[in-house]
């Protein structure tokens, strides 16, 4: 009798994790890794098991989602303690780091601009061989991490790397993954492997090609699983239902969110993909991970943030990826660390592009398009719009440009001509600096600061005015997070009275008083065009 085959569940979910907690790209560098285990997370933690009580309550009122509250429950006290004590004593070079590099930044900033050589040796230990002084053309000293070298030494240990894998249930909902980490409990497995291992391809691959009963007990050996959830629970007997046309005409997908699938005959491009997990009710609202091509050309990211540089989703589309295009990077920064590097270190092939760089295949062109702010006013040179273009039929994916110079847009449309179809992001009211790069930071900042410079995108004058001079004829605000089942990691919950709805739709109506058809983005939308009409 012919044994049966087992696929991976469509609800599935895959988490990639980092000492228990799901993995963003600052979590893969060993120094921002350290400085985020040494400030943000570990203060969290200890938070929580000195008030658990108020942390429980917090994660029950959804106002509150996206803070500090740490959803685990009381049962779970244990398993949090034991996480702490295990941190701190099994990796005190965490906060050797955090204290070395507030010590640089102190003595680089009482230099004069006399030469910095003899500084070498009062760089301390656990930095030593792995940092470069250097000057600014303004004589301000400061440092570069030599990033390639951290990557290959002890300080980059891929031990700290698992996956924690789970069913989605009905409403069930993932915790916020920012302030959650993924203790072992009843719905969830955790399985010890590093990102780069092939069980990483073998299981996503499991979600389209088969495996048998004999390697699904092999993978999920006791001495690799931790945790009380019954694994062949992950698994069915029903092969995917998957959907895969596409011709000679210009293929569009909206995944949700930032996310975009651009395919044209046999070549297909994603931008930022975020490829949901959602409970059955959600099925016929999303793209799978089964329904796109069995092969990705390229894979296009636009900055560093999570929502937009998702190693959940990029892990498991490893298998049938090609290339990954990276904005350019400046290399050493504690703030703006390699992309390229990061996904080098896990398996992909990546390719860096400077500003207005062109990359071709047989279907389309890819452009790398500069874009500004979203940032903080950090220097932070990792950041990409991207413009797809074929046959001279254009369209840009702007992600969260914040259009802080309307006269780039300008002199960008003087190289690529007119755009024909824009996906502009409006989140508007980003969050303050610190909530993200807080833990970077050697001095605290003041609360006028840190107000001042958010996470902004594109509000309505700002957005207008790129729709004024790349003159598109449709218009598409996405990256706004607006698919509930993304709230687990955007953490936002919008109603009418939102800044960004209401300057959205100020855009809606502006675009189609000019006859230009314009929509905001939610879910799955399918777009295409006939590239035979372009001039």
């Amino acid at each position: 009798m012919e044994e049966k085959q087992f696929y991976l569940k469509p609800q599935v979910y895959i988490e990639p994790l980092v000492h228990n907690w799901y993995a963003w790209p600052y979590m893969l560098p060993p120094v921002t890794c350290a400085m985020l285990f040494s400030d943000r997370i570990l203060k969290m933690m200890k938070s929580f098991v000195a008030s658990y009580k108020l942390h429980i309550a917090a994660s029950k009122n959804k106002e509150l989602t996206g803070g500090s509250f740490v959803n685990c429950s009381e049962s779970q006290l244990g398993d949090m303690k034991v996480l702490i004590d295990k941190i701190q004593q099994d990796f005190p070079e965490y906060k050797e780091i955090r204290q070395a590099i507030k010590s640089l930044h102190s003595i680089l900033h009482e230099q004069t601009g006399l030469s910095l050589e003899a500084l070498y040796q009062d760089v301390p230990d656990v930095l030593k061989g792995f940092i470069e002084l250097h000057y600014n053309e303004n004589h301000n000293a400061s440092f570069r991490m030599i990033e390639g070298l951290l990557y290959r030494s002890s300080l980059y240990q891929k031990k700290i790397q698992s996956l924690g894998l789970g069913v989605l249930e009905g409403s069930q909902e993932r915790p916020f993954v920012l302030s959650t980490p993924r203790l072992p409990s009843d719905n969830f497995i955790e399985l010890s492997v590093s990102f780069e291992d092939s069980i990483v391809d073998e299981l996503a691959q499991a979600r389209e090609k088969s495996i048998s009963r004999e390697r699904i007990e092999q993978i999920f050996s006791s001495d690799k699983t931790r945790g009380d959830f019954d694994f062949w629970l992950l698994f069915t007997h029903e092969a995917p239902d998957s959907v895969r046309k596409v011709g000679e005409r210009l293929q569009v997908d909206f995944l949700g969110h930032a996310g975009v699938s651009v395919r044209r005959n046999n070549t297909c491009v994603l931008i930022d993909p975020v490829i949901p997990v959602v409970s059955e009710e959600h099925r016929g609202d999303v793209l799978s991970f089964a329904d796109l091509p069995e092969k990705i050309d390229y894979v296009c990211v636009t900055h560093t943030h999570m929502d937009h540089t998702c190693i959940e989703t990029l892990l498991q589309l490893r298998h049938k990826t090609d290339h990954i295009l990276v904005p350019k990077n400046n290399s050493g920064s504690i703030c703006d660390p390699s992309i390229k590097l990061m996904l080098q270190n896990l398996g992909f092939r990546v390719s860096e592009l400077e500003d207005m760089e062109d990359v071709f295949t047989p279907d389309l062109r890819i452009t790398a398009i500069p874009f500004l702010g979203e940032h903080a006013d950090l220097h932070i040179r990792s950041k990409s719009a991207w413009l797809i273009e074929a046959e001279g039929y254009r369209v840009l994916f702007a992600a969260d440009s914040s259009n802080l110079e309307p006269q780039m847009y300008e002199h960008i449309r003087n190289v690529t001509g007119e755009i024909d179809v824009l996906f502009i992001g409006m989140e508007c009211v980003g969050a303050p600096m610190s909530w993200l790069y807080g833990s970077f930071f050697s001095r605290p900042v003041s609360r006028e600061i840190n107000e001042s410079r958010r996470f902004n995108g594109s509000d309505y004058k700002a957005a207008r005015n790129i729709v004024d001079v790349l003159s598109p004829g449709e218009v598409y605000i996405y990256a706004l997070g607006m698919e509930e089942w993304f709230k687990y990691f955007m953490g936002l919950e919008y109603d009418q009275n939102a800044k960004q709805i209401e300057q959205s739709d100020l855009l809606i109506d502006y675009c189609t008083n000019k006859g230009i058809k314009c929509q905001r983005m939610s879910g799955h939308v399918s777009l295409q065009y006939d590239v035979s009409i372009a001039d």
